[in-house]
């Protein structure tokens, strides 16, 4: 295997992604769209944009053309944002042969056709979707590129290429576990940042502990409802895709979901929310996604229909947790069917 590997592309996640395989002594061409955002890398080993006060390796070598970062690695690693993954994938197709294994650190959905981001790139790539690993987890960017300890799940089909993936970012302070669900995997990674925006709106309502411990385990649940409706294993939900992701999501500043949610506490708008923060906030995008699903697959998920309404319909937040509260009574124990048990437990 080549130790270069291509990592598209240059923002924090993909940066510190970038930053991992440097420390297992891997050369990475970090892809950018922009020289400027290359030339900073390459020349002062910063990205200041996306991590401020980071010294990067010098083993990270930044470029705009994706065919030079592409040529010659063993495996491309995709960060691009939902709404750029179908692109991104495609000028991929010209310079990607079937030997480099994929991986994608996406959490999110393609909000046109509601694909998960696997589907995408395996439709572009043209081929078979097992052959694309998924990497998620409880991951600030922010604390992984400064070593602290993290650890994270690979899930494909394919446990071989789970199996590749694991053993290309392990080390002593990124620990990776293998999970063979990547539809679970992908979606409790992206349906995490609604509840995330849920919760960090709560604490800028000024609610407390008690709404947001309400809001994360009532989100889990709508997050399993709709997780075993699609096929996933349960079981994920539990993990470090799950839980795990869900916890540092909406409960830590680091997280851009918590932080656009607060500002919506505070009586900001989604245009006001958007500019302020200058990033890609996939938690909006998943919203609208998250409701057309529900819908489409006839499963309540009363979190993200309400902020739905306060992205896209002008409600109030303070309405849609009221609308929330008065719900009608129902059973918190959700019985899931026994056949679902079943299929996971022989399989």
């Amino acid at each position: 295997m080549s130790d270069k590997i291509a990592v598209l592309v240059a923002g924090s996640w993909g940066t510190a992604l970038a930053s991992v395989l440097a420390s297992n002594q891997l050369d990475v061409a970090l892809w950018t769209r922009t020289e400027e955002q290359a030339k900073e890398i390459n020349e002062r080993h910063t990205n200041e944009r996306y991590l401020p006060g980071v010294e990067l390796s010098p083993r990270i070598r930044a470029t705009s053309v994706m065919e030079e970062a592409v040529s010659g690695s063993s495996a491309v690693i995709i960060v691009a944002p939902s709404s750029a993954m179908r692109a991104v994938s495609k000028q991929l197709k010209r310079c990607w042969n079937e030997r480099m294994l994929v991986v994608h650190a996406t959490k999110g959905f393609e909000l046109e056709s509601l694909k998960r981001m696997s589907t995408v790139i395996s439709e572009e790539l043209g081929c078979d979707e097992g052959r694309v690993v998924v990497l998620s987890g409880p991951s600030h960017a922010e604390e992984v590129v400064r070593r602290c300890p993290t650890t994270v799940v690979v899930a494909s089909s394919d446990e071989q290429a789970a199996t590749a993936a694991q053993d290309l970012f392990m080390n002593a302070y990124f620990r990776v576990y293998t999970n063979r669900d990547m539809v679970g995997v992908e979606l409790a990674g992206a349906l995490k940042n609604i509840i995330a925006l849920g919760a960090g709106m709560s604490d800028g309502l000024g609610f407390g502990d008690n709404a947001k411990a309400a809001l994360l385990t009532r989100g889990l649940a709508e997050i399993s409802r709709i997780g075993i409706e699609l096929g996933a294993n349960p079981l994920t939900f539990a993990g470090l895709a799950g839980i795990g992701d869900l916890v540092v999501t909406a409960t830590s500043q680091h997280s851009r979901n918590w932080r656009a949610g607060s500002l919506l506490g505070q009586g900001k708008k989604v245009d006001e929310v958007l500019e302020s923060m200058g990033m890609v906030v996939e938690g909006i995008r998943t919203t609208k996604a998250a409701y057309a699903i529900s819908e489409k697959y006839g499963v309540q998920m009363p979190i993200a229909d309400q902020l739905y309404h306060v992205l896209f319909k002008d409600r109030a937040p303070r309405s849609a947790v009221e609308a929330l509260m008065g719900r009608d009574p129902k059973t918190e124990m959700e019985m899931m069917p026994l056949q679902t048990w079943k299929q996971w437990h022989n399989t």
